[in-house]
Order: C-alpha cells, then sequence, then structure tokens
C-alpha cells in the first residue's frame, strides 16, 4: 500500500466487485474521493493508477457494499455494561457492518425526539459505523398510546416498533398502521402473541417435555401475523414483520406478498442456520427471542430466503452480560451478539448452495436499504464510500471470547465458518482492518 496522500483519493484496485443493487460482479477497481465514491468499474486503472493516490491492493477479494444491519440491540443509554455505542460500532466493524439500525428499547426508551438525537449524535461522534434508530410506536413501549411517530420521523427515526414487545393491542396497531399509511412511515412488529409466549422459554414440543422447559408454540407467532395481515388489508399502513422463524410464519408472508399487501419481513442466521437442538444440555447462549425452532422450520425459512418471501437477514444483535446468561435456563435472558456473525453465517446461504455470493450479500445491504428508504448498501458513484473488503472462502472457528462486543453470549461460538473481514471503510476512511 502506498504512503498516505492528501489529496484525499484513494485507489482500491485488483478487486472482485460486488453489487447486488446493480448485479455487478467483475474484477475490476473502485475509487473513492473524500468520504464518496467517485468512480467503479471492471475498466478503472486498466492504464496505471495516476500518481498522487493512495492505491490499496484488494489482491482478488471481495470489495462490495458495507452491511446494513436492520435489528441491533445498542444497549445505550440505560445499560452500558452490557454494550454501548463504542463496543457495539467496534463489533460492527470488525463485522464489515457500517450501518445499523437500533431497537428503541433502551432506558429511557426511544421514544421522544431528544433521544433520537442522543444516539445519532454519540455515534457520528464515534465514528465507526453509522447508527440510525428505530422509535417506539407506543409511548414507553407500553402498547397503549401512540408515541409522536410524525416528529420522531422529522427527527431521523426509519421505523417505529416497540422492540421486543409485540404491539398487543389490535386497535392501537390499527391506529399505528393508519398513521404509517397516511405518512409514508414503516411498522415494525416483533410477532409473537404474547399471552401464548408468556412463561415459555425454547420451542413447544417433544425436546421441550424432556427438558422440562415450558414452551412457546409455534402459533405464537403465527397468530400474530394472522391478526396483523388483516390489519395491513384494511389500512395499507407499511409493514414489517422482524425475525420470522417459522414454516407457518414464512407461508403467511408468502400469502401476503401474493395479494399485493405492503409487507415485508426479515430472519437472523441463527434461524436458518440452527435449529431447537443447539439449546440442548440447557445452553443459554441458544436461548434466543423467538426460540429457535424445528429442522422443518429451519428449512422453511432457508426457502423463505431462496424464494425472496424474506427480504433480508439482520443479525438480531441481543448483548447480555455474564450475570445474566451463566445461570439455570429457565432464568436466563433471551438473546445473542451477532454483528461479527452476520457476514460469515449469511455466506453460508451461498457455501451450501441455496444462492448465489451476490444473492446472500443482497440480504445484508441493498435489501435492507431499501425496506429502511436508507442510502446505504450499493456501489455507487456520489454514494458514502462505506464498503467491506473480505475473503468469501477463508475459514475461521467462531471465539466469542475474541468478540469486539462487551457481551460474549453468541449461539455460534465454537462453530466453523467461512468469510472473513479484512478492512471496513466508513466515509472514506478505514475503520477496521484484520491482522493477518
Amino acid at each position: 500500500m502506498a504512503a498516505r496522500n492528501s489529496s484525499g483519493l484513494v485507489a482500491y484496485v485488483n478487486a472482485r466487485l460486488l453489487d447486488p443493487a446493480t448485479g455487478l460482479d467483475t474484477r475490476g477497481a473502485l475509487l473513492t474521493n473524500g468520504e464518496t465514491i467517485a468512480d467503479v468499474g471492471p475498466g478503472l486503472f486498466q492504464g496505471g493508477v495516476p500518481s498522487g493516490m493512495e492505491v490499496v491492493d484488494c489482491k482478488g477479494l471481495c470489495l462490495a457494499p458495507g452491511l446494513v444491519d436492520m435489528r441491533v440491540q445498542l444497549r445505550e443509554p440505560g445499560e452500558e455494561h452490557k454494550e454501548t455505542l463504542k463496543s457495539a460500532g467496534e463489533a460492527a466493524v470488525a463485522g464489515g457492518v457500517t450501518s445499523m439500525v437500533c431497537l428503541p428499547n433502551t432506558n429511557p426508551v426511544i421514544d421522544e425526539v431528544a433521544t433520537v438525537e442522543f444516539v445519532a449524535r454519540r455515534a457520528r461522534k464515534i465514528g465507526l459505523a453509522k447508527v440510525y434508530p428505530y422509535a417506539a410506536a407506543t409511548k414507553r413501549v407500553e402498547g397503549k398510546e401512540l408515541a409522536e411517530m410524525g416528529m420522531l420521523a422529522e427527527a431521523g427515526a426509519l421505523g417505529f416498533t416497540d422492540g421486543l414487545k409485540a404491539i398487543r393491542n389490535a386497535q392501537v396497531m390499527r391506529r399505528a398502521l393508519t398513521y404509517a399509511a397516511t405518512f409514508g412511515l414503516l411498522i415494525v412488529q416483533h410477532p409473537e402473541e404474547p399471552s401464548l409466549a408468556e412463561g415459555g422459554m425454547m420451542n413447544e414440543g417433544e425436546l421441550a417435555t424432556r427438558m422440562g422447559l415450558s414452551g412457546i408454540p409455534v402459533a405464537a407467532e403465527a397468530i400474530m401475523l394472522e391478526r396483523d395481515m388483516r390489519l395491513v388489508e384494511i389500512t395499507n399502513g407499511r409493514y414489517h414483520a422482524a425475525h420470522v422463524a417459522t414454516a407457518a410464519g414464512v407461508e403467511i408472508i408468502r400469502k401476503a406478498k401474493a395479494k399485493g399487501l405492503p409487507v415485508t419481513c426479515d430472519t437472523a442466521p441463527p434461524y436458518f442456520a440452527l435449529n431447537e437442538l443447539a439449546v440442548k444440555d440447557y445452553r443459554t447462549f441458544a436461548k434466543l427471542s423467538p426460540p429457535l425452532r424445528s429442522e422443518t422450520d429451519r428449512q422453511a425459512v432457508v426457502e423463505g430466503l431462496k424464494d425472496g418471501t424474506i427480504d433480508a437477514v439482520a443479525s438480531d444483535h441481543s448483548p447480555q452480560d455474564q450475570d445474566s446468561k451463566r445461570v439455570p435456563f429457565a432464568v436466563a435472558e433471551f438473546g445473542g451478539v451477532g454483528l461479527e456473525t452476520l457476514l460469515p453465517v449469511t455466506l453460508d446461504l451461498a457455501h451450501n448452495g441455496h444462492m448465489s455470493l451476490i444473492e446472500a450479500l443482497r440480504l445484508i445491504t441493498c435489501a435492507p436499504s431499501a425496506i429502511l428508504n436508507l442510502a446505504a448498501g450499493r456501489l455507487k458513484v456520489g454514494a458514502a464510500a462505506d464498503l467491506v473488503l473480505f475473503d468469501p472462502d477463508r475459514g475461521w472457528k467462531v471465539n466469542a471470547k475474541s468478540f469486539h462486543s462487551k457481551s460474549k453470549n453468541s449461539p455460534f461460538d465454537d462453530r466453523p465458518v467461512q468469510g472473513m473481514v479484512m478492512r471496513t471503510i466508513v466515509d472514506g476512511r478505514t475503520v477496521y482492518t484484520h491482522d493477518a
């Protein structure tokens, strides 16, 4: 690599350029000028790189848009012992994530303009991955009174959700969707019928019975989604179902899309890479919300990703400290960290032959951006120079102890994976490099 230069121009040469938004997959080069992409393509610098530019030799590795993670719990403000904006930012860039969207279930809840602005301001000051907040759909995420959605959207909220809680009251959800339809906003639901899920620890079924643990039935997801689809039909409000994990849930979304309803959904890597057997031996790191389901459900999630029913993949990063996880299964908190495993586990879909590399990348770049109307996740002239350089085939073993995240509760700990982030660039600045 050449010495730093004062021109602000950086040439990334000898790269495999991947842009899922346009289907670009070619050998070529990319030029950044300060914070933006100045040029990109197969013919760039064929006659050599002009002097005065910094040159990064990508050595044939994949250069793609930085990942967009549409569901992350940051824990700040309120639970900084589990994660902070800084530690999450470090974990994000180590995982190739350059934009992440955080849930509002902090303390205080993100249901006021001041809190939305606090998160954005803190993230800018830290200067790692970009952070965009969801705001609460209801005040204090209590599910009773709608938050001031219009003002919160103006302040920068990308969507409205009660985070880890379903909006349980049908009338409140109807009002939220009606408001969303009027102002072009997005409602994000945690699709789980609360009274059916209450007290449940894992997937309901034979394994739960054998382990002596109370289960959460598949119907908890299906019932909430069925109800919400009816409300979307009435209101025509934009609706997004988070972390869909069951065959029944995938089928409900598929039918809603066939009807032309304004519905999208995502899933998280555990739901297509693991099943309920991961909680055998009472492994609390695999205690997630929604719970890991049966192998049939896992396969249905993979099919949903393949046929486009499931639009995107989010890490569902849920940091929990030791005191919340190294306890008996029944009292352990739900959730797993996921920022640093989002890329390699998603690439499993390509390595296992379910889809091409560029199709797998689409799920974690331009697809979530499109849902959120976010200008990110594309290799486009004039776009922000948010990039990830990665080796798709390089194998490694997940070791949660070495994570940058403050919390180490990964359901993928000790799992062999393929796909390693070598460099992450945010607004033209290299913010992470892998020590070869």
